[in-house]
């Protein structure tokens, strides 16, 4: 059943908001779930806060913090002894955060120069060595496939097959309807999708030429096909949360009401939810 205890907000939505008016904003909205990130300006996951104090702070808007995005490039193996570390930083956080997952992004690169079977090997071999962290911090860890054609993991299939041969059960995906758009992935995997990311992209865009900037709040102009990508994951018995993750700037830098109404929207469109 899909009702508001199954969205959240990625804060990519409204970077220019601290936290706590983050945290607001999502309450005002009727959501109680967010992710966070470490890669806005200044690249503060909490701005000035501790995880402590943060974990207070959501607890006292209703709030949960579902993941903290992201460990990037986590399977380029060149540097991975610095992924290791920023993996074990964040997991510390996380835990005392209370969150629940990590989410890890492959490298995404035009000069990348391995070959599929390295991107493939150094991908499993990652995920291996990143195990024992995952397990200790009963932290989850979230496989997002990135669908650009310069990903060294483009596809679900892919990342399942890693996940696999990894031997750790702790791995779950990142379905992202823009990536599996992007990607041309027909596989959906919902008993292994851990989290949805959901965005929008209008019509009149070459495929070939969409990069992040173009994802928006989905509506009626939706070229990726959201509704029916929910609704597969729904049928085959996907029952986790749907995360809004839109990067075009015209988002995010719409007033707070006007984000509001046109988030509202989104959910009427999707969902008929009358929020």
């Amino acid at each position: 059943m899909l009702d508001n205890s199954r969205f959240s907000l990625n804060r990519i939505v409204y970077p220019g908001l601290d936290l706590e008016g983050f945290f607001k904003f999502t309450r005002d909205l009727g959501l109680n779930k967010v992710e966070l990130r470490n890669d806005l300006a200044g690249g503060a996951i909490f701005d000035d806060l501790s995880p402590e104090k943060v974990r207070t702070l959501a607890e006292s808007y209703g709030v949960h913090v579902l993941t903290i995005n992201a460990i990037q490039k986590f399977n380029l193996g060149s540097v991975f002894d610095q992924v290791y570390e920023e993996t074990r930083r964040m997991l510390t956080i996380a835990a005392a955060l209370g969150c629940e997952a990590i989410v890890l992004c492959p490298n995404n690169d035009v000069e990348d120069k391995r070959t599929q079977e390295q991107f493939y090997t150094e991908t499993v071999a990652a995920l291996r060595k990143l195990a024992p962290l995952f397990e200790e911090s009963g932290v989850s860890g979230l496989v997002e496939p990135l669908g650009f054609e310069e990903s060294s993991l483009r596809s679900k299939d892919t990342a399942v097959k890693a996940i696999q041969e990894s031997g750790y059960e702790g791995y779950k995906l990142v379905h992202d309807t823009f990536h599996h758009y992007l990607s041309s992935d027909e596989s959906f995997y919902p008993t292994y999708t851990g989290l949805v990311h959901i965005s929008g992209v209008k019509a009149g865009i070459p495929k070939t030429q969409i990069r992040d900037e173009h994802r928006i709040l989905i509506g009626p102009r939706d070229i990726m096909r959201n509704k029916e990508q929910i609704k597969m994951l729904e049928t085959d018995g996907y029952t986790g949360v749907y995360s809004f993750e839109p990067f075009s700037t015209t988002v995010q830098n719409m007033s707070s009401e006007t984000l509001q109404e046109t988030l509202q929207e989104s959910l009427r469109f999707l969902f008929g939810s009358e929020t």
